[in-house]
């Protein structure tokens, strides 16, 4: 699905990260309890089909945060399902990516897989990578579904454990997101269905990777509200091709606008992102 969206020049992917209370008061949709001022699960449902339908013909993927969805129950997990759905309906070859950065013992991730795949039908998932590839293996092994391994993300604290030195055979040291990198290049892409989470913010780092990967995919966050460059990510993260990249942009897409014109003004801002990096590549 990736390769067929990057044939046609599509790398954003616009992250579904739906927090109500910043959904425009146009958008929002009344509750049924006279004391609620309105209804937050069918207001961002609502707000999320708006986005899709504006944008689907433009983007690489979706992502949704799954903690936007938790954050309101039975209800919200709901409300994910049915913005899965909506992205099937509409544009069935674009990839839905479920960020949930799930780890844990294998039996327990048998149960997080039966959520991603089989429950919510993402086609991919966001995983960490700490307690390593056996306990990962439920993920792994699904050969069909897609698994972004954590290297080194975009949080301004990130680099407490993920720069660490290690001592590496043949090297004096190499960071940990180097090795994460290695070892999932070398050892766990078996099924060919291994990318990595690197962020736009260390354009440095994002090459560093690219190299020890080659052309496996990157889901690349931090463009936008976190500050990361566009040109400088597209010119680090691209593979051999020019393309291997998912370009993630949430905050910056889905609320472009705080008017009635929320959708339009998403559509003009992945437009915008998409001209750029094809622009860059």
């Amino acid at each position: 699905m990736l390769e067929s969206q990057w044939s046609r020049g599509h790398f954003v992917c616009v992250g579904l990260d739906t927090d109500p209370r910043k959904v425009p008061r146009s958008a929002r949709k009344a509750s049924p309890v006279m004391e609620a001022d309105y209804d937050h699960v069918e207001t961002m449902v609502a707000f999320n089909k708006a986005n899709i339908d504006a944008t689907h013909d433009l983007v690489c993927a979706y992502k949704p945060n799954i903690a936007f969805y938790e954050a309101y129950g039975a209800e919200g997990l709901s409300g994910l399902s049915r913005t899965i759905n909506h992205v099937r309906r509409v544009a069935p070859d674009v990839p839905v990516i479920l960020d949930a950065k799930r780890a844990d013992i294998g039996n327990t991730n048998e149960g997080y897989t039966t959520m991603a795949f089989d429950l919510m039908q993402a086609d991919a998932i966001t995983v960490n990578p700490y307690l390593g590839s056996e306990a990962l293996r439920p993920f792994l092994e699904r050969a069909d579904k897609g698994i972004f391994v954590l290297c080194r993300t975009s949080n301004p604290g990130a680099g407490e454990f993920q720069d660490l030195p290690v001592h590496v055979a043949g090297y004096k040291t190499k960071p940990l997101y180097e090795v994460v990198a290695d070892n999932i290049a070398r050892d766990w892409n078996k099924n060919k269905n291994c990318g990595l989470v690197v962020g736009a913010t260390n354009p440095e780092q994002l090459r560093s990777v690219r190299r020890l990967i080659g052309d496996m995919p990157i889901l690349i966050p931090g463009i936008g509200e976190q500050g990361g460059s566009l040109e400088k990510s597209v010119a680090a993260g691209k593979d051999s091709r020019g393309e291997g990249m998912i370009i993630n942009a949430s905050r910056s897409i889905i609320y472009a606008s705080t008017g009635s014109d929320f959708a339009e003004a998403a559509r003009e801002e992945t437009k915008r992102m998409s001209d750029l990096i094809n622009q860059y590549r």
